[in-house]
């Protein structure tokens, strides 16, 4: 049984309760820890951030246990006559799916506060999050426990840099995240378009999407998109200015030069070379 800790636990001794179930893969040697347990009796962690599962893998993870039986027993905490699910809630489901009443569980002994903490890093260590999901993760972890990008990576032995660019994800539109979550964008693709403006963040995904997009198409996107010339400034134009703009129309007109202004330019129309000539010794 995981070891009871007291108020305002380390992350770390957090990690070890979630850790030692992973490590206690079902055999003589360990089965004292480990009891089955009804199905009904357990309920689902109110804590647990993960709320979507996809229906397809949780039908192959059914067929895997079927198959193959449950390697690794999900963790409880023993709550109001009954159990509450604390890491596992895949093979939970999975295991449901199959009409099974009993499941292998370890009855770990944690204090409430910790079950929030628990659902993150049992997140966390899940290989089918999306990045939006492991994002925020990442982020509640760190401002819960008050710790740098680079003590989390030390606790949950990933590096600095995968966690960083994992959560500058958040930084992009929701629409934008909405689309990493659901596969239609890839965490390569995002890592890309991360720091345009909204703008050209809009126009970057409906491009990806729209043409299908390779990251490497997607870079030459982005880099035509930074380097893009700003749009011209038009010139405010006050009475004076256009007044004076008048003026000069009208002394082209006695020359019989036709004269167009448009905004802040004047246009001087020519036929040919002998137009431009009969205008220059006029004015001279």
């Amino acid at each position: 049984m995981a070891k009871k800790g007291g108020l305002g636990r380390g992350l770390e001794a957090i990690l070890g309760d979630v850790e030692l179930a992973y490590k206690a893969e079902i055999s003589e040697g360990n089965s004292d820890i480990i009891k089955d347990i009804d199905l009904e009796l357990i309920t689902e962690n109110p804590y647990q951030p993960r709320k979507n599962f996809d229906e397809t893998a949780l039908r192959e993870l059914s067929e895997s246990i079927k198959r193959h039986g449950l390697i690794q027993p999900i963790i409880v905490i023993e709550k109001d006559g009954g159990y509450m699910l604390i890491a596992g809630e895949r093979r939970f489901r999975a295991t449901k799916l199959l009409g099974e009443s009993k499941i292998k569980a370890i009855v770990a002994d944690i204090e409430s506060q910790s079950l929030r903490e628990l659902a993150l890093i049992e997140n966390i260590q899940r290989e089918d999050l999306n990045p939006i999901e492991l994002a925020n993760s990442y982020k509640e972890l760190i401002d819960e426990y008050k710790i740098t990008q680079d003590g989390l990576a030390n606790i949950i032995h990933k590096s600095r840099v995968q966690i960083t660019n994992t959560m500058r994800l958040l930084s992009l539109s929701s629409a934008t995240q909405e689309y990493i979550k659901e596969g239609k964008l890839t965490q390569g693709h995002a890592k890309v378009i991360v720091g345009l403006e909204p703008n050209d963040e809009k126009t970057a995904v409906d491009t990806i999407i729209g043409q299908r997009l390779s990251v490497r198409e997607t870079e030459n996107l982005v880099k035509n998109l930074k380097n893009k010339l700003p749009s011209k400034t038009v010139l405010k134009l006050d009475e004076r200015y256009l007044e004076r703009l008048v003026n000069l129309k009208e002394i082209f007109s006695k020359f019989d030069v036709p004269v167009k202004i448009k905004g802040n330019k004047i246009t001087i129309e020519f036929g040919d070379i002998a137009d431009i000539d009969r205008l220059i010794n006029k004015i001279k």
